[in-house]
């Protein structure tokens, strides 16, 4: 029985994972209800390994991406050179304003414009401000970028309705499960449904895209073990 149960539900590469499959379904739809999205995959281990699986789903190596700076609040895995997204990509940092400390949106959008990107990462890890998605959005739709908003570190707010959701204006969303979310560790990925099939793959192929059957992801026990976790978000 301690044998992985690889690929998506339903379409295993191993037999036996019928009440796995049953349990994945029914995470997939109950994140997809919490957070409005029209696809979800919760197969991450980690928020870091869900960026890894969108990188990888629409990126090439050496692609241009604008992040956060970390000194500014960002995160590691927006483009810190000791981080693989530093070390597989070029990056482009846009960070706060010295005088109120919020997010020059002018300036990434004047760095937007001067270089070709590809991607737009938005959200921090050390962030106090509402953040802006829509002016991302709109960032992104005129430089031609995708946008992938990283909620990890502000999910549970999302949840509650305490913050804007990025899901209407991002092209992936991507988060953890064990920060405001209150779970145990995990991460998960939100998305339209037109991108299902390449992060599905990706998450299979370059990323975990597996789980025991003893032993199901973390994002699984988060939304089906723990029942509490996933209706004490929906009623706050």
């Amino acid at each position: 029985m301690n044998k992985y149960a690889e690929e998506c539900p339903f379409s295993r590469y191993y037999g036996g994972c019928a009440y796995v499959d049953e349990v994945e379904k029914l995470t997939i739809e109950r994140v997809k209800f919490l957070f409005g999205a029209e696809h979800a995959n919760v197969q991450s281990h980690s928020g870091t390994q869900a960026n890894m699986a969108v990188y990888f789903a629409i990126l090439n190596p050496g692609d241009t991406i604008l992040f956060m700076n970390l000194a500014h609040g960002g995160h590691l895995s927006h483009g810190a050179k000791v981080n693989f997204s530093g070390k597989f990509y070029k990056i482009i940092h846009y960070g706060v304003s010295k005088e109120i400390e919020t997010i020059n949106y002018e300036e990434v959008r004047k760095l937007a414009l001067e270089h070709k990107l590809k991607l737009i990462v938005a959200d921090a890890s050390a962030y106090l401000r509402t953040i802006d998605f829509e002016a991302f959005f709109k960032i992104a739709q005129e430089v031609g970028a995708y946008l992938i908003v990283d909620m990890a570190h502000i999910a549970g707010l999302v949840a509650t309705g305490i913050h804007p959701s990025p899901v209407l204006y991002a092209n992936f969303v991507t988060s953890a499960t064990h920060k405001t979310l209150r779970g145990s560790r995990g991460g998960f990925i939100l998305c339209k449904e037109k991108y299902a099939k390449i992060i599905d793959k990706n998450c299979f192929s370059m990323n975990p895209g597996r789980t025991s059957i003893l032993q199901p992801t973390f994002s699984t026990r988060n939304f089906i073990l723990f029942p509490a976790f996933f209706f004490s978000s929906v009623n706050a």
